[in-house]
């Protein structure tokens, strides 16, 4: 049996962080294949510093990624610099930082590949969808001017959910809005922005949608490139802002939003307009319709006082007296034309009656003629119209007598229409 004061011994002495992680430095650093390695990869993110250029190699079966850095004095002896998306060759020395307790690649040569299999794919989606119209500028749909409440998709514990909600409560206090919680980040982030944009639909109280995430490496970034997220915003029925990542970041989900705003506060910003620029345009306005006003009853005030001068200068007694002068001679002239016109008129009424009367049949016989009749009534004016022995009524000017024929004689002119028969 082993004694208590001898398993102690064999007990190792612990390490302190130090010397732990220089004792992995030297491992790494001191190896020979390390100290001059090619790596092959393709670029996932990058960011040009003051000091150089540092980026991530991802591989190109998308299930690791390591860190590399060009420093600035470098870059003359470097063939070409890596950019996102290329597919590259790097040479370099592994180097531990204990401070971070990391590892990355100090890149001496970058020698370009060809286009990353991400990035095809990307360019190739991007093609496909743009040819769909999900990208068409003309199907942008307006903001509502003066929503009531607007909807955030983003991860609760983002930086990004904490900067819009300050950004709001600064630029539009007291306006309602409804979070929908969402992974933004790794393989579950697509199908949890979908779900989260669904239940914002479906709620139906949010005018906007702001989908929102901080920066990060451009991988982190890589579910706002993927078909279903992109679909979601285009398809979704309300008006969508997206606040993703830095300025320099652009995905497939901005290019088929309503309003890219690139960042979570200028998304906040773009969505809802600013309370105090409200006021400010509201008292414009006002002193507009202000001055306006002024500027109108200053107007009316020397259209009156103008009217007013001319009054003045016009007596009105006088005007009234040419008004009555005017309206007597109308008068006057409109009496003397229907006097006329009635004058004329019974100047054509006398003529008509002597007219008629000239073709009385009674003043005819009246000047000593008479009218013969038949027994039947009807006027004779032909001889040889009548046979001998028939009777006749002749009408004088005083009574009538009634005779017969004993002899017709045709002088083959016309007959007067009245004239003695025996």
């Amino acid at each position: 049996m082993v004694s208590e004061s001898a398993s102690l011994t064999q007990i190792p002495v612990p390490l302190s962080v130090g010397g732990l992680v220089d004792y992995i430095k030297a491992l790494l650093e001191e190896d020979r294949q390390l100290r001059q390695v090619w790596v092959v990869g393709e670029v996932s993110s990058a960011n040009n510093h003051s000091k150089g250029l540092f980026f991530n190699l991802t591989d190109l079966a998308g299930n690791a990624t390591i860190s590399c850095v060009a420093w600035r004095s470098q870059f003359p002896k470097i063939s070409a610099l890596p950019k996102v998306g290329e597919q590259v060759t790097v040479l370099g020395t592994v180097k531990v930082y204990p401070q971070r307790s990391s590892y990355q690649i100090t890149v001496w040569q970058v020698l370009p590949t060809g286009d990353g299999l991400k990035a095809l794919r990307l360019r190739q989606l991007k093609q496909r969808l743009e040819a769909e119209g999900l990208f068409d500028p003309q199907e942008k749909r307006p903001l509502p001017a003066l929503p009531h409440a607007i909807a955030v998709v983003s991860s609760p514990q983002a930086a990004a959910w904490g900067d819009i909600q300050r950004s709001l409560r600064q630029h539009h206090p007291g306006l309602q809005v409804i979070f929908s919680p969402a992974i933004v980040q790794g393989e579950s982030a697509p199908d949890s922005i979908v779900a989260a944009l669904e239940r914002v639909t479906q709620d139906g109280r949010a005018e906007v949608v702001i989908l929102a995430r901080g920066g990060g490496a451009s991988e982190d970034l890589d579910c706002f490139d993927d078909e279903r997220v992109v679909r979601a915003v285009a398809d979704c029925p309300i008006p969508v802002v997206t606040g993703i990542g830095h300025q320099r970041d652009e995905s497939l989900a901005d290019l088929a939003a309503d309003l890219c705003a690139h960042t979570p506060t200028a998304a906040a910003l773009a969505a809802v307009p600013a309370l105090a620029d409200l006021e400010a345009d509201h008292h414009q306005r006002r002193e507009q319709v202000q001055a306006l006003v002024q500027d109108a009853l200053a107007q009316a005030q020397t259209d009156l006082e103008g009217m007013g001068q001319r009054l003045q200068r016009l007596r009105l007694d006088q005007r009234l007296d040419q008004q009555q002068e005017r309206l007597r001679q109308l008068q006057h002239r409109l009496t003397y034309a229907v006097q006329g016109e009635l004058r004329r008129a019974a100047d054509r009424c006398q003529a008509l009656r002597a007219h008629l009367m000239t073709l009385d049949p009674d003043t005819v016989v009246r000047r000593g003629y008479a009218l013969v009749k038949d027994e039947a009534g009807q006027l004779v004016t032909q001889a040889d119209a009548l046979t001998p022995g028939q009777r006749l009524q002749v009408q004088l000017a005083q009574g009538e007598v009634t005779v017969q024929v004993i002899a017709s004689t045709d002088t083959g002119e016309d007959v007067p229409r009245s004239g003695d028969s025996g």
